[in-house]
Parts: C-alpha cells; sequence; structure tokens
C-alpha cells in the first residue's frame, strides 16, 4: 500500500474546566436560527476576514444543529471547524442499526462516506476515509443521535469576506447533505444495511478465530490484488482466492450465513511460490485483515486477529533500553543487549527489538516478508555454520527462535519466504502461491526437509520478557503541536516520530489519534512512570471500550481516528525523547 503524505486536517485542543461535562459553556452559545445566521454572513460580506470569529456558537437549522467550534483567523490557516447534530426524530435510524458498538461504528462509517459524496466539491470537508471502516472522530451514533465533525475553508476574496459563498456553503449546501445522507428516510436504506451487516459479519468472524484455533480467514472469492500502489480498490481482472481442499473451513456468520475459505491455523505458516506469483499479496491482505473494509473492497471476510503485528526491519530508527539479547548475544562494543539502546539501529537489531517490542505490547501473531526483512537477523545456513563459529558471531537468526516463541509466549507466525528452504524444518503449514493459485504443499516440504542438510539450531528456548516502564514526562502535556504527515510520521510537540516502518497505519487520522492518546495518556496518568508500557496500553484498550473516541481526547476539535494499541506502542517506542525509568518481569 503506498504511503499518503496528504495532512490529515490541523485541530486545536480546547479545554473546559474540570468536572464540567455540559455544552452551555462553548465559545458563543446559542446564537440563532438559520435565517439568523443568514442574515449575519449577508451583512458581513465585504468586511475584514477577522469577523468570521462572531460566527462562534450554536445555530438551530429545525432538526439539526450546527456548531461553529473553531473560525481560521485568515484565509490560508487551517480550515474552520464545525459540528453538526441531528436530532434522532429527525435522523430516524432504526435503533438494531446503531444498537451495539459494531453497528454504531458501521453506520457511521457509511454516513460519513454518504455525507463526503453528497458535499462533493463543497468547502465543507469531512474525513471520510477510503477502504477501511475505523471508529473516527468525523462521525459517531450517540443514542441515536448523528454527530457529523466538519471542516470549512470560510471564503474570502484576499482579507475580506465573501459571505455570499459562506452562505451558499453553510446554508444551502450542508442542509442539503443533512437531508439527503443523514436522514433513514432519504438514505439509500438496502446499501447501508448492506453496509452495517457487512461490518458486522467481519468483526463477528475475527472474534470467532480464537475458538477456531485459528489466526486468520481468507474467504473463497475474495479479491487480494489491489489495482495499483496508489489506489487500493480491488483489481478488476484479479484472480479470486480458491482455499486449498486440505485448509477450507466454513463458518457460520450473523448475516451471510455459511461462508467457506482458508483457515490460517495458529503455530507457524510458511508461504512460498516464484516472485510475483501473489506471496506478498496474500500477506499484504491478512496485514490489513486487522480491519473491517466497505463492502465491494474484495477483503470484507480477509480477516486476522486483532492481535496481528507486521514487523520488519528499519534501518536507522531509534531504539531504547529494549531487550534483544534472544537474537543479539553480545556486540563487540561490549554493549549490553539485555537493555540495548541506540538512535541508528541496524536492519538487524531493528528487527529484533520491532518483534520484542510487539510481543511486549500483547501481540500473539507475527507477519513477516523476508522482502522487508534483515537477512542476517532470518537465516544463518550449514555453510556459513561451519564457516563461522556461533562464538564469533552474535546474531541468532529467527529461524531457529521462531519455535520457541511460539512454545514459550504462544506467538504464532505468518512468513512469507522464498529464498531459504531451512524455514521448512520449522513450519508447521507450507502454502504455495502459484499464478495467485494457493496449494497446501506442507507434505512435499515435510519430506524435503527430512534429508539432512548439516545445519544445527542455534537456540532453544525465547527467555522471558523484561517489560519497560515509561517515563511519562517524555510526553509533552502542555498543549502540545498534535499533526500527522500522511501516514510516515508524527509531530508530537517538538519531535518529530517516524513511522514509515509501521506498516499497518492505512490513515492519517489514526496518526492524529496516536499522538492524542499519548498526550491523553501521559496527561491523565495512565502513563504514571509505574505501569508497564503493556499495562498502559491494557488501560487505554478499557478506557476505549467504556468511552469510545473520547478516550484519545475529549477536547480536541479536528479529525483523528481511534489507534490500534499496536501502532500507539510503536510510536511510543519510535519517539526520540523516549525515556525508560525501568524494567519489571
Amino acid at each position: 500500500m503506498a504511503k499518503r503524505t496528504g495532512d490529515s486536517g490541523a485541530g486545536r485542543y480546547r479545554h473546559r474546566r474540570p468536572g464540567d461535562r455540559g455544552r452551555d459553556d462553548r465559545p458563543g452559545g446559542d446564537r440563532g436560527d438559520e435565517q439568523t445566521l443568514r442574515q449575519e454572513l449577508r451583512a458581513m460580506h465585504g468586511a475584514s476576514y477577522g469577523r468570521y470569529k462572531s460566527l462562534s456558537g450554536r445555530w438551530s437549522f429545525g432538526g439539526f444543529t450546527l456548531e461553529v467550534q473553531r473560525v481560521q483567523p485568515d484565509p490560508y490557516a487551517p480550515a474552520s471547524r464545525c459540528e453538526v447534530r441531528v436530532d434522532p426524530a429527525v435522523a430516524g435510524f432504526p435503533e438494531h442499526l446503531w444498537s451495539t458498538p459494531v453497528r454504531a461504528r458501521a453506520l457511521a462509517g457509511y454516513l460519513v462516506r454518504a455525507a463526503h459524496r453528497r458535499l462533493g466539491d463543497s468547502r465543507l470537508r469531512v474525513d471520510a476515509g477510503r477502504q477501511e471502516v475505523l471508529d473516527r472522530s468525523a462521525c459517531q451514533l450517540v443514542d441515536g443521535v448523528v454527530v457529523l465533525r466538519l471542516g470549512i475553508d470560510l471564503p474570502g476574496r484576499g482579507r475580506t469576506i465573501d459571505g455570499r459563498q459562506a452562505e451558499q456553503a453553510l446554508c444551502d449546501e450542508l442542509p442539503d447533505a443533512v437531508q439527503a445522507a443523514l436522514r433513514w428516510a432519504t438514505a439509500e436504506q438496502g446499501r447501508l444495511q448492506e453496509f452495517v451487516h457487512s461490518i458486522e459479519d467481519t468483526d463477528a468472524l475475527r472474534r470467532m478465530l480464537p475458538q477456531l484455533g485459528l489466526v486468520a480467514f481468507v474467504a473463497d472469492g475474495a479479491m487480494l490484488p489491489r489495482r495499483s500502489g496508489v489506489d487500493e480498490r480491488p483489481l478488476v481482472d484479479g484472480v479470486p482466492f480458491a482455499s486449498p481442499e486440505s485448509m477450507r473451513v466454513e463458518v457460520e456468520l450473523p448475516n451471510r450465513g455459511r461462508v467457506s475459505g482458508m483457515g490460517v491455523p495458529e503455530g507457524i505458516m510458511l508461504i512460498v511460490g516464484g516472485g510475483f506469483h501473489g506471496k506478498s499479496t496474500l500477506l499484504r491482505a491478512l496485514e490489513f485483515g486487522v480491519y473491517d473494509h466497505v463492502p465491494g473492497d474484495g477483503r470484507e471476510l480477509v480477516v486476522c486477529r486483532e492481535d496481528t503485528v507486521k514487523v520488519r526491519a528499519e534501518d536507522g530508527r531509534r531504539v531504547h533500553r529494549v531487550d534483544v539479547s534472544p537474537f543479539v548475544s553480545h556486540l563487540p562494543t561490549g554493549a549490553d543487549t539485555s537493555d540495548f539502546s541506540t538512535d541508528n539501529a541496524s536492519g538487524s537489531t531493528s528487527q529484533a527489538a520491532a518483534i520484542v517490542e510487539a510481543v511486549e505490547a500483547g501481540a500473539k501473531v507475527l507477519l513477516v516478508d523476508e522482502d522487508t526483512a534483515a537477512t542476517n537477523l532470518m537465516i544463518r545456513d550449514a555453510r556459513m555454520q561451519a564457516l563461522v563459529a556461533k562464538e564469533a558471531e552474535p546474531l541468532t537468526p529467527f529461524v531457529d527462535l521462531i519455535r520457541p516463541l511460539r512454545a514459550v509466549h504462544g506467538v504464532s507466525t505468518v512468513l512469507v519466504m522464498g529464498g531459504s528452504g531451512d524455514y521448512m524444518d520449522v513450519a508447521d503449514t507450507v502454502l504455495m502461491l502459484d499464478a495467485y493459485h494457493a496449494r497446501d504443499v506442507t507434505a512435499r516440504a515435510k519430506e524435503l526437509a527430512a534429508a539432512p542438510t548439516g545445519r544445527h539450531s542455534e537456540a532453544e528456548t525465547f527467555p522471558s520478557l523484561r517489560h519497560r516502564v515509561a517515563d511519562p514526562r517524555s510526553i509533552p502535556t502542555e498543549r502540545p503541536k498534535v499533526r500527522a504527515r500522511g501516514v510516515d510520521a508524527l509531530t508530537l510537540g517538538e519531535s518529530t516520530v517516524e513511522l514509515r516502518g509501521v506498516e499497518q497505519l492505512v490513515d492519517p487520522a489514526q496518526v492524529t489519534g496516536i499522538g492524542l492518546a499519548l498526550v491523553s495518556c501521559a496527561r491523565r496518568g495512565v502513563l504514571d512512570g509505574a505501569r508497564t508500557v503493556a499495562e498502559v496500553l491494557d488501560a487505554f484498550a478499557a478506557d476505549v471500550r467504556r468511552r469510545g473516541i473520547a478516550a484519545v481526547d475529549e477536547h480536541y476539535v479536528g479529525d483523528f481516528a481511534v489507534p490500534r494499541r499496536f501502532e500507539l506502542a510503536a510510536a511510543l517506542n519510535r519517539l526520540r525523547v523516549l525515556r525508560v525509568a525501568g524494567f519489571r518481569t
């Protein structure tokens, strides 16, 4: 998936008094009705741009309210921010469509896309997302109330107000979008229900996986290839996926009923095949199987367990006080590899750290692609073992730790490997991709693995983890700048967090959510200098289940999506000002 470089939209904090849960203290208060707003905009036409600030407050449109939350100071500043609330009696969506958190998220995902389509080229913009249906601030269902948050570039001519265009956007285009896109009576009800049911099925399937002893499921007929590196829609003439008969399982879903597909069992699965035959395409589909996808994406029923993490080598990243000793026994410098830090990690040490950090964060499934892995951490064949004695080689290859990692920590691995047969020795399942057609070749691989190569294992176990305790002073809390630079980087205060190697990020709104969540955890004492990183993530996840997007930030005026715990941990680990106060086992 191509990295997007666009900004998710600037936002701003707005603080309330402690314990104040009301809405009447917001700037501007109740301002009047739609007609009053029209009159205001006509009156300010041609006035100084700063007069737009007088629009702050709530305006009643009969059936919905428009709150102008933040007004840009000039035409070149980040867009102004508004919030629309549609009363349940006007929105009219049946309760069964939003009665559970999953259905509410799905319905919001449909509505924000409908509003985005309706607004078209308007000055009003909503953060609708792409193929993944995330829990995002742009649209929420709250007890039947539809909450839509959007930006608007308030129009101007130089430094003066264009009141006529502002009136068209706020008093004509916005009510039209609310009327057409945010009401059950005018919605495309069949498509809407299909959308909600599809997301519910995907979520249900993902929840089934542990009970089925599976780490992933790929439905028969799924379309895995994408149109291009910059277009995540399904390839028009791609080869539909078909499960090998030996791996086919059937599941019963709440809405679709019985569905068949390939079950990826717990343990070690090796994906092999020739170049360009679909190995990485399958792994990439699994990589994004932690998210729900819109109907028609082709990957609606390609799911991974929620505790799945893609790991890779990442030259140059910062590593701070990570125990990489399972992979790196010693260094020529004499540095302690059980408490390893560097500002410029190599491929092998960065990948070793990524694996340990993922397990520390709670990952139970790892995805690895040889194309983005460090070769010297992945394999060390018999000839190299004979030439370079173990005493002279500090690295223990992943091939020798993959089974101990499974035995000791219960971590399964799905691995793409086309260049080394040594992984056949440790694989439980071997899947071959041949022109995008999947074949179970486990029996043949085991036959080949039975022939000795002279290679011997260099590890017998994977030691217990040393859980780190982060210093909360690593995170700025006094109104820090939080800004996404696409999905590649996060600006957090004065620091830039590089996220190019965090490959399961799909939306800039997630990056903003990560920054806000880190600040919130430090500000509210969740990250307190006593909890381990895993305990901080547990507390954050529990808060999300209780409070939804408010757990990320209650006061931020802007677009964000709720991040997964694993991307939150990845950003924390890549923060160059991170300090670790100590360890707990």
